[in-house]
C-alpha cells in the first residue's frame, strides 16, 4: 500500500481538472435553466414599471445570477463529483488506482483539495459579490423595480414606534448617531387616533431627537397644511432603532454582519438568528468539501455489477439529505430551538461522520 497522501502528480491533476470541469458545467446548466424560469415570472413585474426595458432586465440578471450561483454551487459540486467518479469507475480507472496500492481516501484526495479551492472561491464570491447583489436587489424590489436607491446596502422602508407615534423612513444611510434619514413620515397619534402627518425629506441626529426638514405638517382635524423649515421628532428614538431595525443577513458580508450583531448586542437586542446566519456564511461554502465524500459511493464497486447507477443515486440522496438537514437546522436556530453555532455546524459535522462511515465501511 502507498503511504503518499495523493496519487501521482499527473493523476491528481487529471482528476482535479475532470472534477472542476464537470462541476462548473453542471453549475452553468443550473444557472441557465433556473434563471430562465425565474425571468419568466419576474420580467412582467419589472416591465410593469413605466420606463423599464431591456436595460432593467439585464440589470436584474446581473443581480439575480449571483444568488443562484451561491445557492446551487454545493449541489453542483456533488453532481460534479458523482459524474467524475462514475466515469472513472466505468472506465476501470478506479480499479487501476486501487491496484497500485492507493486507498479510497488517497483516491479522493485530489477531489477534496479541489473542492477546498471551490469552497474558498465560494466564500469570497458570497462575501464580496452575492451580499451586495442581494442587498441591491432587495431594495430594488421594495420600490417595485423603480429607480434604484441612492446607496447600495442602505436600509430601506424602516418603521419605528415612538410612544403612540409611528415613524416611517424610506431610506437610512450610515450607522449610529451619524445615520442620515431620507423620506421621513411621522404619524402623530393621540389615544390611537391620528392627529397629524409630518413629512420631511431628510433628517439627522441631534442632542434631543431627530431634526428633520424641510417639512410639512398636515392637521387631520382642520385639513390645514403647514410648511416648516425644520422640526425635531422622535425624542425617545435611539439611533440603533433606525440603523438596526431591518438587518438582512443575506445582504451583508461576514464582517458587516459581525459588526451589526455587536451593535445589536450592545443595544440589548436578540441576535441568535443572525448569529446562526453568520456562522452559516462559513459552513455553507465549506459544505463543498463534503460533497466528494458523500458522492464517493459512486466511485467504488464493480461497474460491471450493474449497481453503478444505484450507487450514484445513493450519493445524490446523501447530498440531498444534507441540504434538507442544513435548512432544518437553520430553521430551528431561527426559532431559538438550536444554539446558533450548532444550527450552522451540526449538519456539516453529522454528514462528515456519515460520509466517513460509509467510505470506511464499504472500501477501507
Amino acid at each position: 500500500m502507498s503511504f503518499e497522501l495523493f496519487p501521482s502528480r499527473t493523476v491528481s491533476l487529471y482528476m482535479g481538472k475532470m472534477f472542476l470541469i464537470r462541476t462548473f458545467a453542471v453549475l452553468a446548466m443550473f444557472v441557465l435553466v433556473l434563471q430562465a424560469l425565474d425571468l419568466l415570472s419576474e420580467s412582467g413585474h419589472i416591465l410593469a414599471y413605466a420606463g423599464n426595458g431591456q436595460a432593467e432586465i439585464t440589470r436584474y440578471l446581473t443581480l439575480r445570477i449571483p444568488e443562484i450561483i451561491a445557492t446551487f454551487l454545493p449541489f453542483s459540486v456533488l453532481l460534479g463529483t458523482i459524474i467524475t467518479l462514475s466515469t472513472l469507475n466505468q472506465n476501470s480507472e478506479v480499479i487501476a488506482l486501487k491496484a497500485s496500492g492507493l486507498s479510497a481516501h488517497q483516491i479522493l484526495a485530489p477531489l477534496l483539495v479541489a473542492s477546498l479551492g471551490v469552497a474558498i472561491i465560494s466564500f469570497s464570491f458570497n462575501d464580496r459579490i452575492v451580499s451586495r447583489a442581494t442587498a441591491t436587489l432587495n431594495q430594488w424590489q421594495k420600490v417595485d423595480y423603480g429607480p434604484l436607491p441612492i446607496d447600495r446596502g442602505d436600509r430601506a422602508n424602516v418603521w419605528v414606534r415612538d410612544g403612540d407615534d409611528l415613524i416611517q423612513v424610506e431610506q437610512v444611510r450610515g450607522h449610529g448617531d451619524a445615520a442620515k434619514l431620507g423620506g421621513i413620515t411621522l404619524f402623530d397619534r393621540e389615544g390611537g387616533s391620528l392627529v397629524a402627518i409630518v413629512s420631511a425629506k431628510t433628517g439627522v441626529r441631534v442632542s434631543d431627537g431627530w431634526k428633520v426638514g424641510p417639512a410639512t405638517r398636515f392637521d387631520v382635524a382642520t385639513g390645514k397644511l403647514t410648511r416648516l423649515s425644520s422640526i425635531v421628532i422622535g425624542r425617545d428614538v435611539r439611533a440603533d432603532q433606525f440603523t438596526l431595525a431591518t438587518i438582512d443577513a443575506n445582504g451583508l458580508s461576514f464582517g458587516g454582519l459581525h459588526a451589526a450583531i455587536a451593535d445589536l448586542k450592545a443595544g440589548g437586542r436578540p441576535t441568535k438568528a443572525l448569529e446562526g446566519a453568520m456562522w452559516h456564511k462559513l459552513s455553507g461554502p465549506l459544505s463543498s468539501m463534503l460533497m466528494p465524500l458523500l458522492g464517493a459511493v459512486a466511485a467504488f464497486g464493480l461497474a460491471r455489477s450493474g449497481k453503478l447507477f444505484v450507487r450514484a443515486v445513493i450519493g445524490m440522496m446523501l447530498g440531498f439529505f444534507y441540504f434538507v438537514a442544513d435548512n432544518f437546522a437553520l430553521a430551528m436556530g431561527n426559532l431559538g430551538a438550536y444554539p446558533p453555532f450548532l444550527a450552522a455546524w451540526a449538519p456539516f459535522l453529522l454528514f462528515l461522520m456519515i460520509g466517513e462511515a460509509v467510505l470506511i465501511r464499504t472500501e477501507e
